[in-house]
């Protein structure tokens, strides 16, 4: 079944943890999000390889993002829980990508699983995110 994309401006990201992890959003479309992260300074463990925090705030910054044009009128996504595999090293200087899809729309939670990659396709984790739909604080 062919859906439309979801047409969803992304907020100002200045000065959040996306623009400081150098995340960029790619596409997002119903059930669909990407986005590609820099394996640099701040995203590497001093062993000069992507750090598994820095793969997990890229996966629930995928899921959140990807969950906010299906909530309701007035409620926002919240990550409650996220969990993942660390598969494969990735040394510092090259990028990762990652892929988001749902795979649960209910009335308050969304679950995605997000894939993240090498540009040449191999996996470096997968992660699971639970997002909890909260009523919008004024």
């Amino acid at each position: 079944m062919q859906t439309d994309p979801v047409h969803y401006e992304l907020p100002d990201l200045t000065n959040s943890l996306c623009e400081r992890l150098g995340i960029r959003f790619t596409l997002i479309e119903e059930g669909l999000a990407k986005a590609t992260m820099p394996v640099d300074e701040r995203t590497c463990q001093p062993f000069g390889v992507l750090h598994g925090g820095a793969s997990l705030a890229l996966a629930e910054s995928v899921a959140g993002h990807g969950s906010v044009p299906l909530c309701p009128p007035g409620y926002t996504p919240c990550g409650i829980q996220v969990s993942g595999n660390h598969l494969r090293m990735v040394p510092k200087g090259t990028s990762v990508e990652a892929t988001g899809r749902l795979i649960y729309r209910g009335r308050t939670q969304h679950i995605w699983t997000v894939d993240i990659t090498t540009p040449d396709g191999r996996l470096v984790s997968t992660a699971r995110v639970v997002n909890q739909l909260v009523k919008k604080r004024p």
